[in-house]
């Protein structure tokens, strides 16, 4: 089985939207094969609380105007490290930059084929690895630390 049209126009909008906002690696995998529960993950991070919270809106407000999708279920806006918006097709996950290296979901999901994103989405890769040479953060292996 594979992600629906649906999920997969879901998917598009929501990591365009994110590539609006400035977010860093995004990157979508169709989970439909292994979870009966959706269609597919989008993950995408950034530097801040602040940041991370406003992609969310952005993705939250344009998949409703264009598409009239609201999220089912909204989880961690209190903390802002890592927010889930589940659109029963798709689960989208906005975290922390250390949040996301910390939990690595992309190695729990890499078996799972990827799903083709915009070209400003894809541009992203490799931008969190980006910024933390620039803030002076530590990089490990192409994984912030």
């Amino acid at each position: 089985m594979t992600a629906t049209d649906r999920s997969i126009e879901l998917v598009t909008l929501a990591a365009q939207a994110a590539a609006d906002r400035l977010a860093h690696d995004i990157i979508a995998y169709d989970v439909s094969d292994v979870l009966s529960i959706t269609d597919a993950f989008l993950l995408a991070s950034a530097p801040n609380d602040r940041q991370v919270k406003s992609i969310v809106d952005e993705i939250e407000e344009r998949l409703n105007k264009e598409l009239g999708a609201k999220p089912v279920r909204r989880e961690g806006d209190r903390d802002a490290r890592w927010i889930l918006l589940d659109y029963v097709d798709i689960v989208v996950h906005v975290q922390h930059s250390e949040e996301r290296v910390f939990y690595a979901l992309e190695r729990l999901w890499k078996d799972c084929p990827e799903i083709a994103l915009p070209e400003d989405a894809v541009k992203t890769r490799g931008k969190a690895d980006e910024h933390a040479r620039l803030t002076g953060a530590e990089v490990a292996d192409g994984e912030l630390s």
